[in-house]
Protein backbone atom coordinates (compact mmCIF):
# COMPACT_ATOMS: atom_id res chain seq x y z
CA UNK A 1 0.00 0.00 0.00
CA UNK A 2 2.87 2.84 0.57
CA UNK A 3 4.31 1.92 -2.39
CA UNK A 4 1.62 2.26 -4.60
CA UNK A 5 0.22 5.45 -2.55
CA UNK A 6 3.96 7.19 -2.56
CA UNK A 7 4.07 6.09 -6.66
CA UNK A 8 0.93 8.02 -7.11
CA UNK A 9 1.52 11.19 -5.26
CA UNK A 10 5.34 11.20 -4.62
CA UNK A 11 5.73 12.65 -8.18
CA UNK A 12 8.12 15.88 -8.23
CA UNK A 13 10.46 17.97 -5.99
CA UNK A 14 11.85 16.20 -2.72
CA UNK A 15 8.78 13.48 -2.52
CA UNK A 16 9.81 12.12 -6.15
CA UNK A 17 13.20 11.71 -4.97
CA UNK A 18 12.07 9.68 -1.91
CA UNK A 19 10.62 7.34 -4.42
CA UNK A 20 14.37 6.94 -6.71
CA UNK A 21 15.96 6.67 -3.71
CA UNK A 22 13.76 3.42 -2.29
CA UNK A 23 14.12 2.21 -6.01
CA UNK A 24 17.23 2.64 -6.06
CA UNK A 25 17.83 0.44 -2.41
CA UNK A 26 15.85 -2.05 -3.66
CA UNK A 27 17.71 -2.55 -6.96
CA UNK A 28 20.92 -2.46 -4.62
CA UNK A 29 20.25 -4.87 -2.46
CA UNK A 30 18.73 -7.27 -5.54
CA UNK A 31 22.24 -7.61 -6.77
CA UNK A 32 23.41 -8.61 -3.78
CA UNK A 33 24.73 -5.16 -2.30
CA UNK A 34 24.54 -4.31 1.59
CA UNK A 35 23.70 -1.13 3.46
CA UNK A 36 25.03 1.36 5.94
CA UNK A 37 22.61 3.43 7.77
CA UNK A 38 23.76 6.41 9.68
CA UNK A 39 22.17 8.60 12.17
CA UNK A 40 22.71 11.55 13.44
CA UNK A 41 20.12 14.07 15.35
CA UNK A 42 18.12 12.58 18.21
CA UNK A 43 16.68 9.73 15.86
CA UNK A 44 16.14 7.46 18.31
CA UNK A 45 14.07 9.94 20.71
CA UNK A 46 11.72 10.25 17.53
CA UNK A 47 11.58 6.65 18.12
CA UNK A 48 12.49 5.43 14.41
CA UNK A 49 12.80 2.12 16.19
CA UNK A 50 9.64 1.61 14.58
CA UNK A 51 10.59 1.07 11.25
CA UNK A 52 14.33 0.98 11.69
CA UNK A 53 13.62 -2.39 13.75
CA UNK A 54 12.37 -4.26 11.02
CA UNK A 55 14.16 -3.24 8.51
CA UNK A 56 17.45 -4.68 10.37
CA UNK A 57 15.68 -7.87 10.88
CA UNK A 58 14.58 -8.28 7.13
CA UNK A 59 18.28 -8.01 6.62
CA UNK A 60 17.58 -4.58 4.34
CA UNK A 61 20.01 -3.24 6.61
CA UNK A 62 23.75 -4.32 7.64
CA UNK A 63 25.57 -2.28 9.68
CA UNK A 64 25.26 1.17 11.61
CA UNK A 65 27.08 4.31 12.30
CA UNK A 66 25.45 6.35 15.11
CA UNK A 67 26.05 9.12 17.55
CA UNK A 68 26.36 8.15 21.25
CA UNK A 69 23.19 9.25 22.36
CA UNK A 70 21.33 7.56 19.10
CA UNK A 71 23.03 4.10 20.70
CA UNK A 72 21.82 5.05 24.33
CA UNK A 73 18.62 6.76 23.46
CA UNK A 74 17.16 3.57 21.91
CA UNK A 75 17.62 2.30 25.85
CA UNK A 76 16.43 5.14 26.99
CA UNK A 77 12.79 4.81 25.52
CA UNK A 78 12.97 1.23 25.95
CA UNK A 79 12.80 1.30 30.05
CA UNK A 80 11.34 4.37 30.49
CA UNK A 81 8.75 5.06 27.49
CA UNK A 82 5.73 5.94 30.16
CA UNK A 83 7.34 8.86 31.83
CA UNK A 84 8.72 10.81 28.92
CA UNK A 85 6.52 13.85 28.66
CA UNK A 86 5.66 14.87 25.16
CA UNK A 87 6.01 19.13 24.72
CA UNK A 88 3.96 19.87 21.90
CA UNK A 89 4.44 23.47 22.05
CA UNK A 90 8.01 23.54 23.05
CA UNK A 91 8.55 26.84 20.86
CA UNK A 92 6.76 28.61 23.32
CA UNK A 93 8.20 27.64 26.28
CA UNK A 94 10.09 30.92 28.26
CA UNK A 95 13.23 30.39 30.07
CA UNK A 96 11.34 30.10 33.34
CA UNK A 97 9.16 27.08 31.93
CA UNK A 98 12.50 25.39 31.24
CA UNK A 99 13.94 25.58 34.64
CA UNK A 100 10.68 23.91 35.67
CA UNK A 101 11.58 20.81 33.40
CA UNK A 102 15.07 21.32 34.84
CA UNK A 103 13.77 20.98 38.52
CA UNK A 104 12.09 17.96 37.37
CA UNK A 105 15.11 16.26 35.95
CA UNK A 106 12.92 16.62 32.54
CA UNK A 107 15.76 17.01 29.87
CA UNK A 108 14.56 18.02 26.73
CA UNK A 109 14.44 17.39 22.91
CA UNK A 110 12.56 19.44 21.32
CA UNK A 111 9.41 18.26 21.49
CA UNK A 112 10.48 14.94 23.96
CA UNK A 113 11.57 15.64 27.60
CA UNK A 114 13.70 12.16 28.49
CA UNK A 115 13.37 11.12 32.58
CA UNK A 116 16.33 11.59 34.05
CA UNK A 117 15.61 8.76 36.72
CA UNK A 118 13.97 6.31 35.51
CA UNK A 119 15.70 6.20 31.83
CA UNK A 120 19.43 7.59 32.83
CA UNK A 121 20.22 6.91 36.00
CA UNK A 122 18.50 3.31 35.47
CA UNK A 123 21.18 2.81 32.71
CA UNK A 124 23.67 3.95 34.45
CA UNK A 125 23.45 1.56 37.42
CA UNK A 126 23.43 -1.41 34.89
CA UNK A 127 26.34 -0.13 32.46
CA UNK A 128 28.86 0.62 35.69
CA UNK A 129 28.60 -2.74 36.48
CA UNK A 130 29.48 -3.80 33.08
CA UNK A 131 32.38 -1.11 32.72
CA UNK A 132 33.82 -2.18 36.21
CA UNK A 133 33.81 -5.65 35.18
CA UNK A 134 35.65 -5.43 31.76
CA UNK A 135 38.23 -3.06 34.21
CA UNK A 136 38.44 -6.29 36.91
CA UNK A 137 39.18 -8.44 33.60
CA UNK A 138 41.44 -5.97 31.98
CA UNK A 139 39.00 -6.30 28.84
CA UNK A 140 38.07 -3.37 26.68
CA UNK A 141 34.94 -3.16 24.64
CA UNK A 142 33.38 -0.58 22.25
CA UNK A 143 30.41 1.27 23.44
CA UNK A 144 28.28 -0.78 21.21
CA UNK A 145 29.57 -4.45 22.53
CA UNK A 146 28.75 -2.90 26.18
CA UNK A 147 24.91 -2.18 25.12
CA UNK A 148 24.70 -5.52 23.42
CA UNK A 149 25.95 -7.18 26.76
CA UNK A 150 23.68 -5.17 28.44
CA UNK A 151 20.56 -6.66 26.80
CA UNK A 152 22.02 -9.95 26.92
CA UNK A 153 22.05 -9.52 31.00
CA UNK A 154 18.43 -9.74 30.77
CA UNK A 155 18.63 -7.56 33.64
CA UNK A 156 16.33 -4.42 31.98
CA UNK A 157 13.55 -6.79 30.84
CA UNK A 158 10.98 -6.18 33.82
CA UNK A 159 11.75 -2.32 32.57
CA UNK A 160 10.70 -2.38 29.02
CA UNK A 161 8.07 -0.25 28.68
CA UNK A 162 7.68 -0.49 24.34
CA UNK A 163 7.77 -3.52 22.89
CA UNK A 164 10.74 -4.90 22.40
CA UNK A 165 10.23 -5.23 18.55
CA UNK A 166 10.01 -1.76 17.94
CA UNK A 167 13.85 -1.32 19.90
CA UNK A 168 16.65 -0.79 17.05
CA UNK A 169 19.06 -1.53 18.98
CA UNK A 170 17.79 -4.76 20.07
CA UNK A 171 17.08 -6.12 16.36
CA UNK A 172 21.11 -5.05 15.57
CA UNK A 173 21.66 -7.10 18.49
CA UNK A 174 19.83 -10.36 17.87
CA UNK A 175 21.44 -9.98 14.16
CA UNK A 176 25.33 -8.84 15.44
CA UNK A 177 25.23 -6.09 13.28
CA UNK A 178 28.61 -4.06 13.51
CA UNK A 179 27.29 -0.33 15.63
CA UNK A 180 30.41 2.47 15.06
CA UNK A 181 29.95 5.18 17.44
CA UNK A 182 32.18 8.32 16.58
CA UNK A 183 32.82 11.18 19.19
CA UNK A 184 31.05 8.64 21.72
CA UNK A 185 32.15 10.69 24.98
CA UNK A 186 29.97 13.24 23.16
CA UNK A 187 27.16 11.55 24.98
CA UNK A 188 24.94 10.90 28.41
CA UNK A 189 27.07 7.77 29.20
CA UNK A 190 30.32 8.60 27.33
CA UNK A 191 30.07 11.72 30.45
CA UNK A 192 28.96 9.46 33.06
CA UNK A 193 31.85 7.14 32.06
CA UNK A 194 34.23 9.54 32.99
CA UNK A 195 32.73 11.07 35.97
CA UNK A 196 33.43 7.65 37.08
CA UNK A 197 36.66 7.69 36.04
CA UNK A 198 37.60 10.46 37.59
CA UNK A 199 35.91 9.37 40.81
CA UNK A 200 38.08 6.27 40.81
CA UNK A 201 35.02 4.00 40.22
CA UNK A 202 36.92 2.59 36.81
CA UNK A 203 41.04 2.79 36.24
CA UNK A 204 41.36 4.17 33.08
CA UNK A 205 39.68 5.34 30.16
CA UNK A 206 40.72 2.70 27.65
CA UNK A 207 38.11 0.38 29.24
CA UNK A 208 35.76 1.74 26.08
CA UNK A 209 37.76 1.35 23.27
CA UNK A 210 38.49 4.64 21.11
CA UNK A 211 37.65 6.42 18.09
CA UNK A 212 40.77 5.13 16.18
CA UNK A 213 40.22 1.62 17.42
CA UNK A 214 36.60 2.29 16.08
CA UNK A 215 37.87 3.17 12.52
CA UNK A 216 40.59 0.68 12.00
CA UNK A 217 37.90 -2.02 12.83
CA UNK A 218 35.79 -0.19 10.48
CA UNK A 219 38.11 -0.70 7.94
CA UNK A 220 38.71 -4.31 8.68
CA UNK A 221 35.05 -4.61 8.24
CA UNK A 222 34.64 -2.80 4.95
CA UNK A 223 37.31 -4.90 3.15
CA UNK A 224 35.87 -8.30 4.33
CA UNK A 225 32.39 -6.65 3.60
CA UNK A 226 33.30 -5.77 -0.18
CA UNK A 227 34.75 -9.11 -1.07
CA UNK A 228 31.92 -10.13 -2.26
CA UNK A 229 29.29 -7.06 -1.87
CA UNK A 230 28.71 -3.14 -2.81
CA UNK A 231 28.43 -1.60 0.01
CA UNK A 232 25.41 1.25 -0.02
CA UNK A 233 25.49 4.03 2.12
CA UNK A 234 22.31 6.07 3.47
CA UNK A 235 22.26 9.23 5.96
CA UNK A 236 20.02 10.43 8.37
CA UNK A 237 21.32 13.66 8.99
CA UNK A 238 25.23 14.42 8.86
CA UNK A 239 27.89 15.55 11.46
CA UNK A 240 30.58 12.49 13.11
CA UNK A 241 27.98 10.14 12.27
CA UNK A 242 28.18 10.22 8.82
CA UNK A 243 31.55 11.50 7.62
CA UNK A 244 33.26 9.52 9.95
CA UNK A 245 32.12 6.13 8.34
CA UNK A 246 32.16 7.21 4.64
CA UNK A 247 35.83 8.47 4.78
CA UNK A 248 36.61 4.90 5.36
CA UNK A 249 36.95 4.39 1.30
CA UNK A 250 39.54 7.32 0.73
CA UNK A 251 41.74 6.31 3.98
CA UNK A 252 42.00 2.26 2.49
CA UNK A 253 42.43 4.09 -1.12
CA UNK A 254 44.85 7.37 -0.10
CA UNK A 255 46.37 6.24 2.91
CA UNK A 256 46.67 2.41 2.89
CA UNK A 257 47.20 2.59 -1.03
CA UNK A 258 45.17 -0.73 -1.20
CA UNK A 259 41.86 -1.61 -3.07
CA UNK A 260 39.03 -1.25 -2.62
CA UNK A 261 35.51 -0.24 -3.89
CA UNK A 262 33.67 3.17 -3.75
CA UNK A 263 30.65 3.03 -2.31
CA UNK A 264 28.04 1.41 -4.52
CA UNK A 265 24.69 3.78 -3.44
CA UNK A 266 24.07 6.78 -1.94
CA UNK A 267 21.46 9.07 0.08
CA UNK A 268 21.16 11.62 2.31
CA UNK A 269 18.33 12.65 4.09
CA UNK A 270 19.08 16.32 5.33
CA UNK A 271 17.57 19.83 5.99
CA UNK A 272 20.79 21.70 6.02
CA UNK A 273 21.72 23.94 3.01
CA UNK A 274 24.64 24.02 1.35
CA UNK A 275 26.85 26.00 2.85
CA UNK A 276 29.99 27.12 3.99
CA UNK A 277 32.17 24.03 4.70
CA UNK A 278 28.90 22.00 6.21
CA UNK A 279 29.38 18.44 6.09
CA UNK A 280 25.76 18.31 6.31
CA UNK A 281 25.10 20.45 3.39
CA UNK A 282 27.32 19.01 1.09
CA UNK A 283 25.70 17.70 -2.48
CA UNK A 284 27.03 13.89 -3.26
CA UNK A 285 29.22 15.29 -6.08
CA UNK A 286 31.58 16.61 -3.32
CA UNK A 287 32.41 13.79 -2.27
CA UNK A 288 33.57 12.54 -5.50
CA UNK A 289 36.29 14.91 -4.98
CA UNK A 290 37.68 13.15 -1.82
CA UNK A 291 37.52 9.90 -3.64
CA UNK A 292 34.32 8.25 -1.42
CA UNK A 293 31.65 8.09 -4.97
CA UNK A 294 32.34 7.86 -8.39
CA UNK A 295 29.98 9.74 -10.97
CA UNK A 296 28.40 6.22 -11.45
CA UNK A 297 27.36 5.61 -8.09
CA UNK A 298 23.40 6.06 -7.95
CA UNK A 299 23.16 8.66 -5.49
CA UNK A 300 20.35 11.08 -3.87
CA UNK A 301 19.60 14.06 -1.38
CA UNK A 302 16.45 14.17 0.35
CA UNK A 303 16.31 17.47 1.66
CA UNK A 304 13.64 17.45 4.48
CA UNK A 305 12.49 16.29 7.87
CA UNK A 306 14.17 12.61 8.65
CA UNK A 307 11.15 11.72 11.06
CA UNK A 308 8.57 11.90 8.50
CA UNK A 309 11.03 10.69 5.14
CA UNK A 310 12.82 7.76 6.67
CA UNK A 311 9.89 6.07 7.78
CA UNK A 312 7.91 5.93 4.39
CA UNK A 313 11.31 5.14 2.86
CA UNK A 314 12.11 2.09 5.04
CA UNK A 315 8.12 0.51 4.29
CA UNK A 316 8.59 1.46 0.81
CA UNK A 317 11.71 -1.18 0.70
CA UNK A 318 9.99 -3.44 3.41
CA UNK A 319 7.02 -3.74 0.64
Amino acid sequence: MIREFMRKHFKHFNAAVCVDASEAWISHLKTGGKMMITLAGAMSTAELGISLAEMIRQDKIHAIACTGANLEEDIFNLVAHNHYERVPHYRYLTAEDEVELHKRKMNRVTDTCIPEDTAIRRIEKEILELWQEADREKKRYFPYEFMYQLLDTGHLEKHYEIDPKNSWLLAAKEKNLPIWTPGWEDSTLGNIFVSHVITGDLSDHSIVRSGTEQMGHLVDWYKKATVNASIGFFQIGGGIAGDFPICVVPLIRQDLQQKAPLWGYFCQISDSVTSFGSYSGAVPNEKITWGKLSPETPSFVIESDASIVAPLIFQYVLG
